[in-house]
């Protein structure tokens, strides 16, 4: 059941967002080779509590960081731990964080030093991906479009769009319905209203779309071993377009 919010809802949700949007860009100052994927967590907790906010991902479903940290090969819910930023890697850093009753979600893919320039295009188009995919989106656009949008971009560069894991609907919970896929038909789906508080999170890698769950019980790799990227923002429908939250 999607909960379309009230004005005063958005409001409360804005500081939260600001909050993930703040992190992200602190990530990128932070993040270098030669760290680990716990120590970039580790700021990453400290940042979210300075301001006055709580990590969501800490504990959730029993997830053991703040932060969903991906490197490479992993396209979402990599576990923070020993493994060394290399030179060359892409690091996509999911986080979100709780406060006034609310969550606000994102996610960036950030280049290490020298990428190579392939893996770099996967990145760029990726972020690309998601505004694509909310192109025209207001309230009454039909759900699966956005997935059309993304599914058509990324494809056009022959990537693979992941399947397992999508895009969803936020406010109290940190995931919500409606479930918002990477992939669909175009002109399906629910109609949208005003005030619907959205996830859009393309998912795109430069081989197979095709992942399988590490023994963690979290990490999702390509099956391919090849590389993916994530982008994501946490938006409000309009009735004539979009406002992001996290931007």
């Amino acid at each position: 059941m999607v909960h379309v919010k009230s004005e005063r809802e958005i409001e409360l949700m804005r500081e939260p967002c600001r909050i993930v949007k703040d992190t992200l860009q602190f990530v990128g100052t932070k993040i270098e080779a030669g760290m680990t994927t716990k120590e970039l967590d580790t700021l990453i907790e400290r940042f979210i509590r300075s301001e006055g906010a709580y990590p969501s991902c800490l504990g959730y479903g029993g997830f053991p960081a703040s932060a969903c940290i991906s490197v490479n090969e992993t396209v979402v819910h990599g576990i923070p731990g020993d493994r060394e930023i290399r030179d060359g890697d892409i690091v996509s850093v999911d986080l979100c964080a709780y406060k006034n009753g609310y969550h606000g979600d994102a996610c960036r893919t950030f280049c290490v030093g020298a990428v190579k320039p392939e893996v770099k295009q996967l990145v760029k188009v990726t972020e690309e991906c998601f505004f694509k995919g909310i192109e025209n989106l207001k309230a009454g656009t039909p759900l699966y479009d956005i997935g059309y949008r993304v599914q058509k971009h990324a494809e056009s560069f022959g990537y693979g769009v992941i399947r397992s894991y999508t895009g969803h609907g936020i406010g109290k919970e940190m995931h919500e319905d409606p479930s918002v896929p990477n992939y669909g038909k175009f002109g399906t789906g629910m109609r949208l209203r005003a005030g619907t508080v959205l996830c859009v999170e393309p998912m795109i890698a430069l081989g197979t779309w095709k992942v399988k769950l590490l023994n963690d019980g979290w990490s999702a790799v390509t099956l391919d071993g090849k590389p993916a990227a994530h982008y994501e923002n946490t938006l409000v429908v309009r009735e004539d377009g979009v406002e992001i939250l996290t931007l």
